[in-house]
């Protein structure tokens, strides 16, 4: 009986330290290199022990499901993605997946971001641009709020989220999430859209237009009261970011607008085109959308910048011509030297806005004539 005891003494003590040194000691040293494990959702205790198996931090897929179940932690893993730095257990392990100390990416979309832009931001994060401008072509999201979206622009709300690259549906998680927001932003203003008399789709792309001709959230009611003053007098728009988007389209932008890009041929141009255009040309923030919603009272026709960021307003085009000279001919003169005259053929109208260009002697600052 001693013998056996002594024996079952022995088996007991060999089997702890055998679990110990499974569990306890660390499967990683301090010197090696950091890894990491991606646990899908839904993914069961023995495949993530199978994960760990082939990553080198446990002899066997069962020890790890033993001892998950030990600790009462089955069905508390949760997925993401796990960096393992340093000397770990495996029992820190488990303690790091119930914990769900997962590596978190952020990306971040700028007000004013178009989705081509977007698809490039994420790609620097690990999400295919491709995939993600698949995934924003998803109409069947905004259907019931614009049944007219050819893709989701403008419907993609500008803000910080969280990404997990890894996931095989990251780019469509992303965008319904952006989706979702937007639905969060604009749902208290649905009241307002429809006391607007404009179409929720006509909101955003006024919305994004104005968004992209000021960086200054006080100027943003005055830039929409002005568009808004030429929608009702039937005044086309003139405004560069929709030549810009055009030839963002086209393939053609280079970063300059030249006087014969004004002529562009495209639903977008809103030198060409009256009215607005088709759709938003990109993602406007909060301030932008309630701007329009809440436009400043003014009979203001044009603004002109002023090269600090902020812009000069006028009700009628003679006050307009004086703020173009004062602001952006004679800056431009300064600049590039003497203006070449206008072109000889009129546009249907004086633009709204004389932002400078960059520098080009064949598309002065200024309104078109």
């Amino acid at each position: 009986m001693r013998k056996l005891l002594f024996f079952l003494l022995v088996v007991a003590g060999g089997l702890y330290l055998a679990w110990y040194h499974e569990t306890r000691w660390p499967v990683r040293r301090a010197s090696d290199p950091p890894q990491t494990l991606f646990v899908e959702p839904g993914a069961g205790v023995l495949e993530i022990g199978r994960q760990l198996h082939r990553l080198g931090l446990v002899r066997h897929p069962e020890v790890f499901r033993v001892l998950v179940v030990s600790e009462g932690a089955a069905g508390r893993l949760r997925a993401g993605e796990y960096a393992f730095e340093g000397e770990m257990s495996l029992d820190q392990i488990v303690d790091k997946m119930v914990r769900g100390d997962v590596v978190h990416h952020m990306v971040t979309f700028p007000e004013g971001t178009a989705m081509v832009e977007m698809a490039r931001i994420v790609a620097a994060q690990g999400i295919p641009a491709a995939a993600f401008l698949e995934a924003a072509r998803d109409v069947s999201l905004v259907k019931d709020l614009d049944p007219e979206a050819t893709d989701l622009e403008g419907y993609l709300f500008p803000d910080t989220y969280e990404i997990e690259p890894r996931r095989p549906d990251a780019a469509a998680a992303l965008v319904k999430r952006m989706v979702h927001r937007f639905r969060e932003v604009e749902g208290p203003m649905a009241a307002k859209v429809t006391d607007s008399g404009l179409s929720l789709r006509e909101v955003v792309t006024l919305a994004s237009l104005v968004e992209l001709e000021t960086a200054r959230k006080e100027e943003r009611p005055h830039i929409a009261a002005v568009f808004l003053n030429r929608l009702r007098r039937r005044m086309p728009l003139q405004t560069d970011p929709t030549v810009i988007y055009a030839l963002r389209r086209a393939g053609t932008w280079d970063g300059n607008i030249r006087k014969e890009d004004l002529d562009i041929a495209s639903p977008y141009n809103t030198y060409r085109v009256a009215g607005l255009p088709p759709g938003p040309i990109a993602a406007p923030g909060r301030e932008a959308v309630r701007a329009v919603l809440e436009p400043l009272p003014s009979d203001d026709l044009y603004f002109v910048s002023r090269n600090d960021g902020s812009h000069q307003f006028s009700r009628n085009l003679a006050e307009h011509d004086r703020a173009v000279d004062l602001y952006q001919r004679h800056r431009h003169a300064q600049l590039i030297g003497p203006a070449p005259p206008p072109s000889p053929s009129p546009s249907p109208g004086p633009s709204p806005s004389a932002t400078p260009r960059a520098a080009s002697p064949t598309h002065p600052p200024g309104p078109r004539r």
